[in-house]
């Protein structure tokens, strides 16, 4: 499989992989705008905009959007995160020149219909009423404001129905011109392509755009906080944060290992001693995500009122047994299933192509899959217990919903942490 990079002269970064025996490709194009570059009378237009690329544009209707691909079988979809919005589709082979007229149609030339906007934002009020009736979606939007408040980074995705409701067509057409320029794009396609001729199609469909520049997110701090929100659910939900490096710092790998040692999966320490040894939840889990310039290694559970101060309590108790006793054969399993997850992910064009473009937007360059590896292997239990005694000393945030007037506080947990 062959990697190849290649940059337009306006900026729009064009990269590929070709997966031989495939008959079909994944494409899209990752537009480095999400939730942390609005400002906070912005907070959910870039959600938003992504909703209406698929609304009209000046050549296709909403509907002949969706028959354009799917009258070829194909998939079209889209997703914004808080540093970059997707726009990507998945076809047959000789149907990559229309996918990728289609995706260079949606984001370029949107007419941002007024009717179709206001049926749109009642679809997004929508989505915001559902995550706020569901605790374990909207604890991670509350656990994100405690860990990064009064920041872009700490706001929602989705925003406030108050600020969704107001949004104008300027307003949309606003962020377009700010943050949609080409040296913020990036097109990546993986299975039965052939680089050149995307190129050339890229030149054609974006070459045009002017190089502009726009200005780069606010840099983020995680100062830490606690969220508690009391509400008769039948389960407590627990969501601690604490800080952990970014995507650019070489300490990733240990944090992904650590979070997977932790609660992983069915071995980790967590899921053993809360779930199997206690029975203390149904789910629990520990993960590590990372932005450009700062991380969150993040564990969640959902229990009782009744046993949410002792799942509270041992949580934190193994998160600092691990900076004393973390073994060669846990970090050996962890390392394992990152390895394991990586390259069965990778047997899909749409992880290819995800991987392409999140790995030229982080490094520039899409670094080989043995330099991945290497990098998971170097990783050993004196790494990760040296990490894990760092996150136990350093700062944290704390959601709670639901019945959690028993549940400890911040500071009771942060005092159990650092022994």
């Amino acid at each position: 499989m062959s990697v190849r990079l290649d940059t337009l002269p306006n900026g729009l970064r064009v990269v590929t992989e070709h997966m031989p025996g495939l008959k079909s490709a994944a494409l899209g194009l990752w537009v480095l705008a999400g939730g942390r570059h609005e400002r906070e009378e912005q907070n959910g237009i870039a959600h938003f905009l992504e909703h209406m690329a698929f609304k009209g544009t000046r050549r296709r209707s909403a509907l002949q959007i969706a028959e354009a691909i799917e009258d070829v079988g194909g998939y079209l979809n889209a997703y914004t995160s808080r540093e970059m919005t997707a726009y990507y589709a998945r076809v047959l082979e000789a149907d990559v020149p229309l996918a990728l007229d289609v995706i260079a149609d949606i984001v370029l030339n949107p007419v941002f219909d007024p009717a179709e906007m206001e049926v749109e934002r009642g679809v997004i009020l929508q989505e915001i009423g559902q995550t706020l009736d569901t605790p374990d979606d909207i604890i991670f939007d509350w656990l994100q404001e405690a860990a990064y408040p009064g920041q872009p980074l700490g706001r929602s995705i989705l925003g406030p129905a108050e600020r969704v409701a107001a949004f104008s067509r300027a307003d949309l057409a606003a962020f377009v011109q700010e943050h949609y320029t080409p040296e913020r794009m990036i097109l990546a396609a993986a299975g039965a392509v052939d680089h050149d001729a995307i190129l050339r199609e890229a030149g054609q469909l974006f070459g045009h755009l002017p190089a502009a520049g726009s200005p780069d997110a606010p840099a983020a701090s995680f100062l830490g906080g606690e969220k508690r929100k009391l509400k008769p659910l039948e389960q407590a939900h627990f969501a601690l944060a604490l800080e952990g490096p970014g995507y650019r710092d070489d300490a990733i790998y240990t944090s992904q290992i650590l979070a997977t040692a932790l609660g992983g999966g069915m071995s980790s320490r967590l899921f053993q001693e809360v779930r199997e040894r206690r029975g203390l939840c149904y789910t629990i889990y520990a993960q590590a995500g990372a932005y450009s310039d700062t991380g969150m290694t993040t564990i969640y559970a959902g229990t009782s009122a009744e046993q949410i101060s002792e799942l509270a309590e041992i949580t934190v108790t193994e998160l600092r047994r691990a900076a004393e006793d973390m073994t060669e054969a846990e970090v050996a399993r962890a390392r394992a299933q990152m390895k394991a997850g990586l390259l069965m992910g990778l047997e899909s064009p749409a992880s290819r192509a995800e991987r392409l473009a999140r790995m030229v937007a982080i490094w520039g360059r899409v670094p080989g899959l043995d330099e991945t590896v290497a990098r998971i292997d170097a990783v050993g239990p004196a790494d990760v217990r040296a990490l894990a005694a760092g996150l136990a000393g350093g700062k944290a945030a704390l959601a709670l919903y639901g019945p959690v007037d028993g549940a400890p506080g911040l500071a009771e947990l942060q005092e159990r942490l650092a022994g």
